[in-house]
């Protein structure tokens, strides 16, 4: 089946949420990689422990409170003000350099193209005008409509009512591959953008199909549409 449109996951997929680590290589000496790891998967834990027990806290708070937590973990004595510093900076990620020229291929392909993401509305519309593509996205869709953190079906149904597709039209991109299984589990055909060349999740669910890069995206979507995938 051709798609009709695309929607893509946000953080860590467009947006590199390891950008930060320049500035907190600063702030904490040498510790950089360190500190920025440890908050992203914070972060991504507290989305999930809050939805499972329907305690929703909107992303910008909880993003926030990993990077607390992974301050206190690894002893930085990063100050209330460096701390802000950091999340400032996670406000306007550096986009992938894939992600603009992929966004304009994609729209000469006639698909309808958005952002499905657990981030808030204010948090994606900075984002999106820092990296200069939100000209690009027809749909930016946020969890903190519904009050519930992907891997929920609500918050992915998000992207069906929005598009008024049914799920099998859409493909769901991400570079997580918790989150290409959630969607997979909605219904979507999903693409795993995995950047980092992890292995795949043990979640009896495997993505229609899977790249290093948005590039290889392009070539899948491409294949895709003129009916010989």
């Amino acid at each position: 089946m051709r798609y009709s449109a695309v929607l893509f996951d946000a953080y860590g997929t467009l947006f590199d949420v390891h950008s930060v680590v320049a500035l907190a290589d600063q702030l904490a000496t040498g510790r950089g990689a360190e500190l920025s790891t440890l908050w992203r998967q914070k972060q991504i834990e507290y989305t999930q422990l809050r939805t499972l027990a329907g305690r929703y806290k909107p992303f910008w708070e909880v993003t926030r409170d990993g990077l607390d937590f992974a301050v206190e973990r690894l002893d930085l004595g990063l100050t209330n003000q460096q701390r802000d510093r950091l999340m400032n900076q996670y406000a306007c990620l550096a986009a992938f350099p894939d992600v603009k020229p992929t966004l304009k291929r994609l729209r000469e392909h006639g698909l309808t193209l958005g952002i499905l993401s657990n981030g808030t509305s204010q948090m994606l519309d900075i984002a999106l005008k820092s990296a200069g593509i939100a000209p690009l996205l027809d749909h930016v869709l946020s969890a903190d409509t519904v009050g519930a953190y992907k891997t929920s079906p609500t918050a992915y149904a998000l992207g069906t009512s929005a598009l008024k597709r049914p799920a099998k039209e859409i493909l769901f991109v991400s570079s997580n591959g918790w989150d290409a299984a959630g969607a997979g589990w909605f219904g979507f055909n999903t693409f795993w953008c995995n950047r980092t060349g992890q292995p795949r999740e043990h979640l009896d669910i495997a993505p229609n199909a899977e790249g290093r890069s948005l590039s290889d995206l392009l070539e899948y979507v491409a294949g895709k549409q003129a009916g010989k995938q």
